[in-house]
């Protein structure tokens, strides 16, 4: 079993921007999600502990080793697939994927061949393999992002946001491959969709602000809540009264209509109904409730 200890991990930049807080979190084998909006700091942490850059303070230990002082232990054994994923221009994949096997140290040509042509049917690109990898669809690429990541046979794999811009079919086909390697080996998948998480994940935390502000199984989560979420349909010039009103956690155009979502023990007004929660509700729960506790801070 592998283990991602992560203690009060802290990072500031040049410009002042707090990016990680006092962030602990222990991560071991299988699908967790850090999910977060856009700036929380999701991928200032997957940098970090990638080793890309250097935390202020704190520590973080992969299998008992201490990876900031020995950054070399991890890097042996990382997949990592970043938020903008470059290529070489006018080389084939399997070329690439040769290449990027040199770097990882595998010397023996038998043994890169063999592990590259299992990656490319694993990732569903073998018809592919000799065409330039910048000649590839979105999906294509972060497929060929997780074939990369893949070179070596890492204990601990890194996604950053891979499913942004992806059609449906790709990303459910990207879903399905990351969820297939997720069982023998830490795939942490940074993301701010709430369903990937929900679809894929068996632990998750929230991070907002540089800070984890919840974690757990999503399904706890979900559980957290239950009994609390209400919805009802108003014109989009009342979402300011009703948000003044009551906690207002989302709202969503439906049918052409602004359905609102309200967190609330009681009935918010006699044409609320309560529905069953999902995990988007408890994230923007979350967020909403963490916004307010800074607003008072």
């Amino acid at each position: 079993m592998n283990k991602l200890e992560i203690s009060d991990l802290n990072k500031t930049y040049s410009n002042g921007v707090h990016a990680i807080q006092s962030l602990s979190l222990t991560i071991t084998n299988g699908m967790f999600g850090l999910l977060g909006p856009n700036g929380a700091g999701k991928s200032s942490l997957m940098r970090t502990i990638a080793t890309l850059q250097q935390p202020d303070s704190g520590s973080i230990y992969f299998n008992g080793t201490d990876i900031i002082a020995d950054p070399l232990f991890i890097r042996r054994q990382l997949g990592y697939l970043p938020q903008e994923f470059g290529v070489y221009p006018k080389i084939s994949a399997y070329r690439l994927l040769d290449h990027l096997a040199v770097l990882k140290g595998i010397v023996h040509k038998q043994d890169r061949h063999d592990q590259i042509m299992a990656l490319l049917e694993q990732t569903n690109l073998s018809a592919h393999r000799n065409k330039a990898v910048h000649t590839f669809s979105g999906g294509m690429r972060q497929r060929f992002g997780i074939a990369q990541a893949l070179v070596g046979q890492p204990t601990i794999i890194i996604v950053d946001e891979p499913t942004a811009g992806l059609d449906p079919e790709e990303r459910n086909r990207f879903n399905n491959l990351l969820s297939a390697i997720g069982e023998n080996m830490i795939v942490i998948l940074s993301t701010h969709i709430v369903e990937d998480v929900s679809d894929l994940c068996t632990n998750m935390a929230v991070i907002a602000g540089g800070a984890v502000v919840a974690k757990g199984k999503p399904d706890d989560a979900i559980d957290m809540i239950r009994g609390t979420i209400w919805t009802r349909a108003i014109h989009q010039q009342e979402i300011s009264a009703f948000k003044e009103r009551f906690n207002v956690i989302s709202s969503k155009l439906h049918g052409g209509k602004l359905n609102i979502f309200i967190q609330s023990d009681s009935q918010p007004d006699a044409d609320c109904k309560q529905i069953e929660p999902s995990l988007e509700h408890f994230y923007f729960s979350t967020l909403q409730n963490n916004s307010k506790m800074q607003c008072h801070v």
